[in-house]
């Protein structure tokens, strides 16, 4: 079977056990901090590995980490890495599309490439990494595309920044033009809590009472994924508004696959921000953290152009 396997039903030592020739690669440490779904990756853990990958770096015989991950919300919590982590060193995060008990199983590859580029010295201060299918992504751009094949993880328009072959690492680029890991100033040390923020899917017929219901649970920020970047329903518009007369920020972000949410007239006029190139998910990450340094409506939007 390639599809339909229960998530986190191995542990990490069993999984690198099917790939021997790590240890010609590096010396390595493992450490499972959760073994779950990654639908179940909650803001509370987030933190917590966020932190743990932020102590354990500071450690001189640390030059890396590779985190095993769920494909599902991998591109979220890769994005979120790649805002709060304070180091240099390479951060790559993996995952596998076809269980490991599969044909073809992708997972070992994975794990085994991910190992490979973190030990790469061209891959120190390129934030977080994303590995899969002999591909290498910025965190800030990869996305999964697709619900089962292995090539799932792609930059539809910025493109991978590197890719494997064979026993060799290539970089296309030198420089990821945005903002990252120990260039921003999200510091998440002492923060215990990450505000609420909801996704709210735009479609035909939606109506003001989703935003409502988004309102009523102390939510401090929305990302409407519209249905093209810029329009919304009189329901939606109705509710958004309702929201931001409540002191919730809201962003405009997309629920198409690419293209850039720009600043209108109109969004300055009735306090909207925008998500600019990244989709709904990544946005809502970006507005968490953004929520715990200010609500002032402009010093959010330029978090959205610089991270």
């Amino acid at each position: 079977m390639t599809t339909g396997y229960q998530p986190g039903a191995l542990h990490i030592d069993e999984l690198l056990k099917e790939i021997p020739d790590l240890s010609n690669l590096s010396n390595i440490e493992v450490e499972q901090l959760f073994n779950i779904d990654s639908v179940d990756m909650t803001t509370e853990r987030l933190l917590e590995l966020g932190n743990y990958v932020k102590q354990i770096l500071l450690e001189d015989e640390i030059d890396g980490v590779v985190i095993t991950h769920g494909t599902d919300t991998l591109e979220e919590t890769a994005y979120f890495l790649h805002l709060v982590v304070k180091s240099s060193k390479p951060v790559v995060i993996v995952g596998a599309v076809r269980p490991a008990t599969a044909l073809s199983a992708d997972g070992p590859l994975n794990i085994y490439n991910g190992v490979k580029v973190a030990c790469n010295k061209e891959s120190h201060g390129k934030g977080i990494l994303v590995v899969l299918g002999d591909r290498i992504g910025s965190a800030r751009y990869m996305t999964k595309t697709h619900a089962t094949t292995v090539d799932t993880f792609k930059a539809i328009e910025q493109g991978c920044i590197g890719a494997i072959v064979g026993s060799d690492v290539y970089f296309f680029y030198k420089n990821i033009t945005y903002l990252h890991t120990i260039e921003t100033v999200f510091d998440i040390t002492s923060v215990q809590q990450l505000p609420k923020v909801s996704i709210i899917y735009a479609h035909q017929g939606d109506e003001s009472f989703l935003y409502d219901a988004v309102i009523q649970s102390g939510a401090k920020g929305i990302v409407i994924a519209t249905t093209g970047g810029y329009t919304l329903s009189k329901e939606a518009a109705i509710g958004a508004r309702n929201a931001l007369n409540n002191d919730i920020v809201v962003v405009r972000s997309s629920r198409l696959s690419s293209g850039i949410v720009s600043l209108t007239h109109m969004d300055t006029h009735h306090g909207y921000s925008v998500a600019e190139a990244l989709n709904p998910q990544k946005a809502r990450m970006l507005l968490m953290l953004a929520l715990t340094k200010t609500n002032d409506k402009e010093d959010i939007r330029q978090f959205f152009y610089t991270y």
